[in-house]
């Protein structure tokens, strides 16, 4: 009975090394597939090519610049708009909410995360647009409607992380604190928020992924322009978008390679930034 318990802890341990490993290696070989791919177009434009703008396949002129600026925006706006709201969500599901109103809207929130992006996407292009257009002017199309679309598309994944987060809290350090004399924004501050930071931060990082890799989504809305934008009403075309739209048109080797290029630097741009906010996260817990 030992040695077969012995045997099945060896066998456990040994298969999640593997799968592990698994995971560094599809990294490893989609990172060396991108860059075997892009290597004539880093050979013809170099470093230069994140630094420029023209993108002109019928010259065979390529530059990032404004897809990168585009995805970092649009990435960066949708988490600023998304995450003190998801928060808040999450804050009243697990603490102020009825327990009818909670299991009914903790529900739809969780549906919502669900929703197709291509759906979102619809909705930006009818609904949000023309309404952005009557504030703003415009054609309604541009950074800060994509931004929208993105921020409200990843906030149930936030709010939802988040709820379960808050609700491993123990008691005993809720009540503690309402003991004390403190509100309940008091205890969210003070004590919840900072037990469950690792998983909030977690749910951040996780839509922080989705949102700078979303191509359906942005695509409806954001304008599909090859240009820096000017402000956030200025259409653009983040690098998903400029791949869902492009791939199929490129008719050379430069143009497909360039596409490569700017998928390379995306999931340069994806690593990088998750790695970040982990070590972030790290630091600010030692």
């Amino acid at each position: 009975m030992q040695a077969r318990l012995a045997f099945l802890e060896f066998l456990f341990h040994n298969i999640s090394r593997i799968f592990a490993i698994a995971i560094i290696l599809t990294a490893a070989l989609i990172a060396v597939m991108l860059y075997s791919e892009a290597s004539e177009a880093i050979k013809a434009f170099g470093v230069n090519f994140l630094f420029t703008e023209k993108w002109a396949p019928n010259v065979e002129k390529f530059g990032a610049a404004g897809a990168i600026i585009s995805s970092l925006v649009t990435t960066f706006l949708s988490m600023l708009l998304a995450l003190p709201i998801a928060l808040g969500i999450a804050a009243y599901l697990a603490l102020i909410a009825p327990r009818r109103v909670k299991d009914a809207l903790g529900s739809l929130v969780e549906l919502l995360a669900a929703i197709p992006s291509v759906i979102y996407g619809m909705w930006g292009l009818f609904f949000l647009a023309p309404i952005l257009r009557e504030i703003f002017g415009g054609n309604g199309f541009g950074l800060l409607t994509a931004s929208i679309v993105l921020a409200i598309m990843i906030l149930p994944l936030i709010a939802s992380v988040s709820r379960d987060a808050i609700e491993t809290v123990p008691e005993i350090m809720k009540e503690s604190a309402y003991a004390l004399g403190a509100t309940t924004f008091d205890c969210v501050r003070s004590v919840i928020f900072p037990y469950a930071k690792t998983a909030i931060v977690g749910a951040a990082i996780l839509a922080l992924g989705r949102a700078i890799g979303e191509t359906m989504a942005a695509a409806f809305v954001i304008g599909s322009v090859h240009k820096i934008p000017e402000n956030l009403l200025s259409t653009g075309a983040s690098i998903p978008v400029v791949l869902a739209n492009e791939f199929t048109e490129a008719d050379s080797a430069i143009y497909t390679s360039s596409l490569f290029y700017l998928a390379l630097i995306l999931f340069v741009m994806s690593f990088s930034l998750i790695t970040i906010a982990k070590l972030l996260l790290i630091r600010k817990q030692k």
